[in-house]
């Protein structure tokens, strides 16, 4: 079994206007794909990310704080799971719940190098 990363690329829920509901609805859904994933025994971790990126840059270590309004792309949080290859990370991929909404997964194999 290999490592994939899924992160999570999409919209800032905050700044969407979701009722109260709206919000518990899409929560319940998160909920339910990580649930999934558990009994399947291929989430190894993740997390939901602050927005709000601050960078630091080149030779001069550079700072630039951008808030998540300003980004062309919000990465939202990531999953860790344990597939066969790609093929299968792409499959757990498809439960992820903000399709609906214009997010995208990408997904990354975990290079690790023996020591």
């Amino acid at each position: 079994m290999k490592d994939f990363m899924l992160i999570f690329i999409g919209t800032n829920y905050a700044e969407m206007g979701l009722s109260p509901e709206e919000l518990q609805t899409k929560m319940g859904k998160w909920w339910e794909w990580q649930t999934e994933m558990e009994k399947q025994g291929v989430v190894k971790g993740g997390h939901a990310l602050q927005p709000g990126v601050r960078r630091i840059n080149g030779p001069d270590r550079i700072v630039t704080d951008r808030a998540s309004a300003e980004l062309k792309e919000v990465v939202g949080g990531y999953y860790i799971v344990s597939a066969k290859d790609l093929a299968e990370a792409s499959k757990i991929a498809q439960g992820y719940p903000d399709y609906d909404i214009g997010g995208t997964v990408e997904i990354r194999e975990i290079l690790i190098y023996n020591q």
